[in-house]
């Protein structure tokens, strides 16, 4: 358990670092604004707080700079709420003002918007599934307890599944499912699907399949599709700019890692609401040890669809970075809600 003196010298530390990039010494600490601890006081209290892990003394160096477990706790237990200036305001409510927009350009513009206002990287998954229109629908069966469902959209993605046959459904059955799909369907987005289900397709399954609920259960099971999500980024360059990454090979890993799709999804797949923080090895890739990622869901009826993240080094600018996050997911779900509630 840190002492308050600790605690209030480890956030000086943190704060000094973030701003300079510069190893902090106990010298420049005791000249700090509300520090009235002498600078060998300071010096013993961060001698202990690096025996403890919350610091690191850099080679050659005689000043001290915060370790990961000094960034979690900061983190964790020490951060302020940051108000953010009505000009970062505005610049972000200005991107939700539009009133004819589409949304693969409202995420596009949110990257852009909170790479430039961090000066850090961002990254944006959008969701595809906003965009995609059902073209058709293929229902093949394997064996007497499995069928194969093959899902192609407007835009050419094609995405096939397994899904448990019921016993009470035959080939007809199937043949009559897949009509009434076909039928019914084609040119429905995907977020819709569902819901068109009940609409235009409940009433025929149970005139034409002598098995109705089965059927029912069985469409659904069948059209139950996952996420796509687009990837956009703004200021990727940004990162040279940092002191952290004047290694180029350093950089360059980290780039190759942002062009995989897979391992983007990885990092910041929105299967949870809530921010999520992952500081240097907790994001489990190499080549982001010197970063850390800061991201935030956005939602659409309640469900995380998206995501809004922002690659930086350690040391970076918290409360800042995640005040304007916060600002654009809140913005992204309010738009997505408002744009296909209304028909777009």
């Amino acid at each position: 358990m840190l002492t308050d003196r600790q605690l209030f010298i480890l956030q000086a530390i943190i704060d000094n670092y973030i701003q300079s990039a510069e190893p902090i010494g106990s010298r420049s600490i005791s000249k700090s604004e509300g520090i009235s601890y002498s600078p060998a006081t300071i010096r013993n209290e961060m001698a202990d707080l690096e025996e403890l892990g919350y610091l690191e003394k850099p080679h050659s160096s005689s000043g001290r700079i915060p370790s990961e477990k000094g960034y979690r706790h900061y983190v964790d237990h020490m951060l302020l709420p940051h108000r953010l200036s009505e000009k970062e305001i505005k610049n972000v409510k200005s991107l939700f003002a539009e009133k004819v927009m589409e949304t693969e350009e409202v995420v596009k513009q949110s990257a852009t918007i909170l790479s430039s206002l961090t000066s850090y990287a961002s990254i944006v998954l959008g969701p595809e599934i906003f965009e995609s229109k059902l073209k058709q629908i293929q229902i093949i069966p394997l064996n007497m307890r499995a069928a194969v469902a093959i899902l192609v959209t407007d835009t050419g993605h094609v995405e096939n599944h397994t899904v448990t046959l019921p016993e009470s459904l035959d080939g007809s059955d199937l043949e009559k499912i897949t009509n009434i799909l076909n039928d019914r369907l084609e040119g429905v987005p995907l977020y819709k699907l569902q819901e068109e289900i009940y609409k235009e397709v409940a009433g025929l399954l149970k005139r034409h399949v002598s098995s109705f609920h089965d059927a029912l259960r069985f469409t659904l099971d069948t059209l139950q599709k996952s996420k796509h999500e687009k990837v956009f980024y703004g200021g990727k360059t940004n990162l040279l700019s940092q002191p952290e990454f004047k290694d180029i090979d350093k950089v360059k890993s980290i780039f190759e890692l942002l062009e995989q799709d897979d391992t983007v999804h990885d990092l910041l797949k929105p299967d949870q609401d809530g921010l999520v923080i992952k500081i240097g090895q907790e994001n489990d890739y190499e080549a982001f040890e010197d970063c850390s990622i800061i991201s935030a869901a956005y939602t659409f009826d309640g469900k995380p669809v998206g995501t809004v993240g922002i690659v930086g080094p350690t040391r970076m600018e918290y409360p800042r970075v995640i005040g304007l996050i916060q600002l654009l997911s809140d913005g992204l779900s309010d738009t997505l809600t408002n744009l296909y509630n209304n028909g777009k």
